[in-house]
Formats: C-alpha cells, structure tokens, sequence
C-alpha cells in the first residue's frame, strides 16, 4: 500500500533527473521510478507524451498532479516531505533566498550555460535573462564562498539541484572547475544519497546498453 506522499519519477539515465533521485533519496521519499530510453525515443512517443508533451524528463507525478521543470520539481518535494528539513517553510528568513538560488538556475545559469555551449552570442544584457555569462557566475560563486553550501551552514534541497548540476557543466568544461565549485561538488556528491542514486542510475544505463 502507497501513502499519500508516495511519488512516480519519469526519468532516464544520465540526465537531469539523477539530481531528483538523488532529492528522492535524500528525503527518504516513497516514490516510484518510470524509466525512459532516450536512445529508443521512448521520451517522443505518444505514452509518454501523453503524460508530459514537452518529451522531457525529469516529470513527477502525484496524487494525479503533473508537475515538471527542475525547480518546481525541487519545490515540491521539498515541500511534500518538510519534515525532513530539506526546504525553510514559510516565517523562516531563509525561506527567501532557498526560493531565490532554486529559480536561478532555471531562469538565469542553463540559459547561460546552453548559449555558451552552443556558441551563441547571447543578447544584449538588457533583453538576456542572465545579462552576461561571468557576472551570472560571479554571483553564484561569491555566494559558494559564504558558507558551505548556498544558505550558510544549512543544506538544503537547493544544494542538491546544484551539486548535481555543477558536477556535470564542470565534466564537460562547460563552467570552470575552481577549488570552490571542486570542494562544493564534492561535498554534495559524496552524500549518501548521492551515492545510492547514482548507483541506480549506472544500473539503469547497464540495463539499457545490453
């Protein structure tokens, strides 16, 4: 028997989902994995597009809600189990900026990243939703160099959103690799249950190439 804050992750291997499994495993959460082939173009097919259109993962579901996109997925969860103290609730003056640096990335660091990995020129910095690449950086690295993780001493459902996605924009040069990202990474991606999700997902990538 499910309880009521049992969740299904829409995932694939090797993606931006890891970092939700691995908050799954963080939260000790009851969820359930439905597992995408993308080199089988399960993402495009209409099963899957009938539950999200975009054909993207990460998509979660619960209690018949749909919710997708990264930050609100973190939101979410975070929310769904505040009880593991992942996530400052409302009156708590953290509240503010957790809720800040979880948007960031979505609105400000992956435009920035995909323009520079693609080699566009971005717009103009009044019309850019980062304004320029280095000062997007600037102001994420000058806020790693606080404290340990993004709110001080407190970890929290942002960090593994960011551990994870440094991890990966770091692996393929696509941000640079300063002792501070390197310490703040490895902070995150040691956890046990970064360990545990990751050891999911290499299993779920054997299963897929044999």
């Amino acid at each position: 028997m499910t309880s009521e804050r049992h969740v299904i992750l829409h995932h694939a291997p090797q993606t931006r989902s890891r970092g939700v499994m691995t908050l799954l495993e963080e939260l000790g959460a009851d969820y359930e994995l439905h597992v995408l082939n993308l080199k089988a173009g399960e993402q495009r097919q209409p099963a899957y597009l009938a539950i999200n259109p975009m054909g993207k993962v990460p998509a979660l579901q619960h209690q018949g809600a749909l919710i997708t996109e990264q930050g609100a997925i973190y939101i979410y969860l975070a929310d769904l189990y505040a009880d593991k103290g992942l996530a400052p609730q409302m009156g708590d003056p953290l509240r503010g900026p957790y809720l800040r640096w979880l948007v960031f990335y979505g609105s400000s660091f992956e435009p920035a990243v995909v323009d520079r990995a693609m080699k566009r020129e971005p717009a103009p910095p009044s019309t850019s939703p980062y304004g320029d690449f280095d000062t997007m950086l600037s102001t994420l690295t000058d806020q790693l160099a606080k404290g340990p993780y993004l709110l001080g001493e407190r970890f929290s459902a942002a960090d593994v959103l960011w551990g994870t996605a440094l991890a990966w924009t770091t692996h393929f040069g696509l941000v640079p690799l300063t002792p501070a990202i390197q310490a703040y990474i490895e902070r995150i991606t040691t956890r046990p249950a970064a360990s545990r999700a990751s050891a999911i997902d290499d299993e779920l990538i054997t299963r897929q190439a044999a």
